[in-house]
């Protein structure tokens, strides 16, 4: 068991699930009333690399770039958003049910698991053709029948009520089952009250709900999640190689996180969404499950400008100040489930190997998204003189480290080294007697175990080096 990824063991998912409870990464939504499916919560280590994640991408897209600007819009909006913008309509997936016990199954997914090449986006019709000739090699998940009915759409949309508690239901609002509806909605507004000029971006992170029949594999396919979405505004017809240089820019992006490109591949949609002349997903090969989406980018050429421009009757094409051309925007759209880039993470990042003869498990986190940057620890515990020293040494590094820096005396020293490779620690520092007398400190590394002797006055140039 020497340096092995997870994708080299056996029930890789499970193991990392079950780290992600046992060291504060996720929880079960709702756990101690038996759990909520599909919902999940970030616990304290979790949360911290969800925002680092959030904030790699955020510097990527707006402080990185003299031509995107940030958004962050309401959650609820007008329910005519969401027939201009053809959820209501277009929005959903293929259902069936088993006859004997009325358990859904999503169908496209059932037919993906023995082998036949299904799509949500394919047609009812088409769908059913396959679910037809395939019926007997599928099971009903809680009572194994192999009787179902037939496939029928099934609306993603999640129907929520806002301010009329009297309301008959013949208007509903809805939870956005996208986040980027805002983009559009503020597209002028963007326009009036900066100075950008066509071409430029908007990036948001936000909420989106979908009301899945089956909620499965752990963070990837949830009822509740969180979007990143860059909406690009360009000229008509100057899409093809600004969509082309936005696909080299995701990609080398998920490497900047410590991704290996062996994990990732393209696939390009056969079968195209409503809104979508072109559309290629970014995979990641999850354990257990194998490929999978984490990011879309297609080219939505003027489609959503122009539906909203119809069912709101407000002018939303654009002139170009010099030229004074007026032209509805195309936009070109990156889209990724912040959940499923976390778990990509977790998973590239989970090792099991031998130290010093000993079996642990690391998460060989890149620097800048390690929930903890340094752990600081008193050799002894129960040495007041060490546990001291340590707590100056700990508040010190706290003034000077951006992020987070425990503090840690709970059990013997190789107890502690195991649990911060666990969370993912790249360093932790050790005062021993030795630190009373001459004002070193042990600096033990994640990755090898290496440990060096330095300076406590030395401490925070030292991990500033580092983390650069």
């Amino acid at each position: 068991m020497v340096n092995k990824q997870v994708s080299d063991i056996p029930n890789g998912m499970e193991k990392i699930i079950s780290l992600c409870k046992r060291r504060g990464f996720i929880y079960q939504g709702s756990e101690i009333y038996g759990g909520l499916a599909g919902m999940y919560d970030f616990g304290p280590y979790g949360v911290e690399l969800l925002n680092k994640i959030k904030a790699s991408w955020w510097k990527e897209h707006v402080y990185n770039r003299d031509n995107y600007v940030g958004l962050d819009s309401a959650i609820f909006k007008d329910p005519r958003v969401w027939e201009a913008s053809g959820h209501t309509k277009g929005f959903a997936d293929p259902l069936s049910e088993c006859k004997r016990c009325n358990t859904r199954i999503r169908v496209d997914k059932e037919l993906e698991e023995i082998g036949v090449v299904a799509d949500e986006k394919m047609s009812e019709a088409k769908l059913n053709e396959l679910f037809s000739a395939n019926k007997s090699k599928i099971k009903c998940p809680q009572c194994g029948a192999r009787d179902f009915t037939e496939v029928r759409a099934f609306n993603l949309l999640v129907k929520s009520n806002l301010g009329d508690f009297t309301s008959t239901g013949e208007r509903p609002v809805y939870l956005p089952g996208e986040a980027c509806q805002g983009i559009y909605l503020n597209y002028k507004n963007i326009l009036n009250s900066t100075r950008v000029k066509v071409p430029f971006g908007v990036a948001q992170i936000g909420k989106a709900f979908r009301n899945e029949i089956s909620p499965r594999n752990f963070l990837f396919r949830t009822r509740e999640f969180e979007q990143a979405d860059t909406q690009l505004f360009i000229r008509p017809h100057e899409n093809k190689e600004a969509y082309e240089r936005m696909k080299k820019e995701r990609w080398d992006w998920y490497l900047s996180l410590g991704i290996r490109a062996e994990n990732l591949k393209w696939k390009q949609h056969e079968n195209l969404v409503f809104y979508a002349s072109d559309a290629w997903d970014i995979l990641y090969n999850f354990p257990t499950y194998g490929f999978d989406e984490v990011e879309g980018i297609h080219d939505r050429t003027d489609y959503d400008l122009t539906q909203h421009m119809k069912y709101s009757g407000v002018d939303l094409s654009y002139t170009d100040p010099q030229t004074k051309e007026k032209f509805i925007p195309w936009i070109l759209e990156t889209s990724m489930g912040l959940g499923r880039v976390f778990l990509a993470v977790l998973s590239d990042a989970y090792t099991e190997d031998l130290l010093g003869g000993e079996p642990r498990i690391v998460l060989k986190l890149a620097g800048h998204l390690a929930p903890v940057k340094v752990a600081v620890f008193p050799l002894l515990r129960n040495k007041p003189e060490l546990v001291q020293k340590a707590e100056e040494v700990h508040r010190m590094l706290k003034g000077k480290i951006a992020g987070l820096v425990e503090f840690d005396d709970n059990g013997n020293i190789g107890k502690r080294y195991r649990r911060q490779d666990e969370i993912g620690t790249p360093y932790c520092v050790t005062i021993d007697f030795d630190s009373l007398e001459k004002g070193d400190v042990t600096v033990r590394d994640r990755d090898n175990g290496k440990q060096d002797r330095i300076k406590i006055d030395e401490l925070a140039a030292f991990f500033k080096q580092k983390f650069s």
